[in-house]
Parts: C-alpha cells; structure tokens; sequence
C-alpha cells in the first residue's frame, strides 16, 4: 500500500450466521457468526449451507472501515493468536433469526465497548488471511508511535503563601487555626 492521505478504508464484508440446534428447551435455535466473506456482495439471508438441521447464511453485507488514528486498536488485535473481526449483533423482530447485523470492527476497543453496553451480541470470527494482510498493511503504513511526554511541575513556589490560615488577632504562632477566646474577668 503506497503512502496515502486517505483517513478511512472502507471494506465490504459479508458475515455468515450459522443455525443450528439449540441445546435446551428454552433456547430452540443457537445462532453464531463463523465467517466473513471480504468484498462480498450485498445480501439479505440468502442460504449458503444446509446440513441436516444447520444451516449458514449470508446474513448481510456491513462496511469495514479502517481509520488511521485507531492504528494502535489493530496493533493490539493483530498481535492475538488468531487476529478477528468483531461481529456486533443486535436483537431484531424484522427477520426469522431475531438478529441483525450491527457492524464490522478490527478494533478490540471497539468491540469491547459495544460487549459492555449490555444491549449487544459481539462474535469474535477468525480474519481471512488476506484480510490480516490488507489491516497489516494499513497498520504499517499510518501507524506514528505517540512518545511519551512526561508532565513537568511549574517552577511557581505556592508554598510561601498562607491565604485563609489562622485568624490574624491571634498573636502566637503555634497554633494559626486557634479561634480567638474572649477575656473574662474574674469575680473575687
């Protein structure tokens, strides 16, 4: 990838949402996110797989965009075992799944934030080789290590000044934040 002024990459990405069986009577189908598919088509459910009772389908085709100031995200998730794709899933009554494919992110921070918000489903699907080559490239090429500035204390003495201490009737240094007490006089 030449040097590039561009601050997005936009990638079309299909996702797969597999079907199968639920385990419990209380949960009848199980979905998952299994794969991505780089610069698929656009989709809408269409079947890809039927075997028995589980069946894959290419649910949806969402943008993957890759922004040059989130480089350090993609540093991190490239350094994993198995690099992936955040699949951010949301609850749905407009299809038989329930689901609806949210976005796309190489971003863990990203992907972290929406797991933290409760209301959301993220997948984690294994990147397509071709697809760590092309965040790899895009990470090489716009990353600028930040160095670290350490913050420096002003030179201003602000100890020599005692605003607000004490009260000033008192005539003893000992003890500045005495109260002042009231002579009384002795009856003999």
């Amino acid at each position: 990838m030449k040097p590039t002024t561009e601050k997005t990459l936009t990638i079309p990405l299909g996702v797969v949402l597999r079907k199968s069986p639920g385990v419990t009577r209380w949960a009848k189908w199980v979905w998952r996110a299994v794969a991505v598919l780089p610069g698929a088509g656009p989709a809408n459910w269409r079947e890809l797989r039927r075997d028995g009772e589980v069946v894959e389908y290419h649910a949806a085709t969402v943008p993957l965009e890759l922004y040059r100031t989130d480089t350090e995200a993609y540093l991190t998730e490239l350094s994993t075992k198995t690099p992936s794709i955040y699949v951010v899933l949301r609850e749905s009554t407009e299809n038989e799944s329930g689901l609806e494919v949210l976005l796309v992110t190489a971003s863990p921070f990203d992907g972290q934030d929406y797991a933290d918000n409760g209301e959301d489903i993220v997948e984690l699907v294994p990147m397509p080789p071709a697809l760590v080559a092309l965040v790899e490239e895009w990470t090489e090429t716009h990353h600028k290590e930040e160095t670290f500035v350490k913050r420096r204390r002003d030179k201003r003495r602000i100890d020599l000044v005692e605003d607000g201490i004490g009260d000033v009737r008192i005539r003893q240094t000992s003890d500045v934040y005495r109260a002042p007490r009231r002579k009384t006089e002795t009856l003999h």
